[in-house]
């Protein structure tokens, strides 16, 4: 299937209603040194590409397009020899074609990745592995419908639509990975009282703080009112945190509880906490890796056209780390109460 779906993406130029073409030469030109005022330095190179037509009525035709790179590529790049790109303004004029660069075609490369990632899940785990992407996809086509329903509803309603989805995501995800069983039931009640807890919490600070210091002008190209979209982002970004860590400590109760059938509520209750300790420091520094690498070229670019560091926190980092602090409390909020969880399933009671 994966060879199928390569060969086709890489052979699929006619079902393309752009024009599409393949660089067979590549002449680089002159290279123009720029500046601004900040003393930030890059060079601007010159490539006259000489590429063949894959598609449209002019294919097997030549023709040669300019393009224009520099060395950081923030908005264009560099071509090579073999690269299949995207043309726009494709015209003929005296008997000579003429067009602009678009980009890649990127459709194989895509593909290839999707397909190594679900060749992996499924050699390295099994059944569990296919019933894990399952999750993803089925999770995808809800994200996708939330969002046409709140287009439909111009933005109203938000945060029902998306605390819905909440609900639905973590049902779907733990049915189709615990599958119908106590652990499940556990892991589902944990995940969402922790989740709505920590959320409910951050809205009582924001009510309190009066909002200071979240800049939701920073949210760039909401055409919504921003502070809902903020609020569900918030959940849903909370909610993957805590249900990953209430499905490890629900595991090892289950796996203790398998080695000792005769082990007490106490003592599983106090496992959980030492498991979710254990864990909670690895997860919220995970939190705060990911949100470190989402506002990283951001904040580099701020700060390197002359912007103070608090003011490129408030544009960059305030909206992340606020999200973080709200995620952190979930996963502080979930030890006690899947611990709780498990061990009044699981544990059996001392006479």
């Amino acid at each position: 299937m994966g060879a199928v779906a390569l060969l086709f993406t890489s052979h699929n130029q006619r079902f393309y209603r752009r024009p599409i073409a393949r660089v067979e030469a590549v002449k680089a030109g002159t290279v123009q040194r720029t500046s601004d005022q900040f003393k930030n330095i890059d060079h601007e190179h010159n490539q006259t590409l000489t590429v063949r037509l894959m598609n449209t009525r002019y294919r097997g035709q030549r023709l040669q397009v300019s393009n224009t790179y520099s060395d950081s590529q923030p908005m264009d790049q560099r071509y090579h020899v073999g690269d299949q790109i995207f043309l726009t303004q494709l015209r003929k004029r005296h008997h000579q074609l003429s067009a602009n660069v678009a980009g890649y075609k990127r459709d194989t490369v895509v593909v290839f990745l999707s397909w190594l990632v679900c060749l992996m899940l499924i050699m390295m785990m099994g059944r569990a592995g296919s019933l894990a992407l399952a999750s993803v996809v089925v999770n995808s086509l809800l994200f996708i419908i939330a969002i046409e329903i709140d287009l439909k509803n111009n933005g109203q309603h938000v945060l029902l639509i998306f605390g819905t989805l909440a609900v639905i995501f973590t049902v779907v995800s733990l049915l189709l990975i615990l599958g119908p069983t106590m652990k499940m039931l556990a892991t589902v009640a944990a995940t969402l009282l922790g989740t709505f807890l920590a959320l409910g919490l951050s809205l009582l600070v924001f009510s309190w703080t009066h909002e200071r210091g979240i800049y939701y002008e920073s949210m760039q190209y909401v055409t919504q009112v921003p502070r809902p979209l903020f609020v569900a982002e918030t959940l849903l970004g909370s909610l993957g945190a805590v249900m990953d860590e209430s499905s490890d400590i629900i595991a090892t109760l289950f796996e203790l509880k398998q080695l000792n059938p005769r082990i007490g509520r106490g003592a599983l209750f106090m496992s959980g906490r030492n498991v979710g300790k254990s864990i909670m420091g690895p997860l919220i520094n995970v939190l705060f890796l990911i949100f470190m690498a989402e506002t990283f070229t951001s904040s580099l670019l701020y700060i390197k056209n002359g912007n103070s560091w608090g003011y490129t926190f408030a544009m960059n980092m305030s909206l992340g780390t606020v999200q973080s602090l709200v995620s952190g409390i979930g996963i502080v909020l979930a030890v006690p109460l899947v611990s709780g969880f498990g061990a009044l399933l699981l544990g059996r009671q001392k006479k």
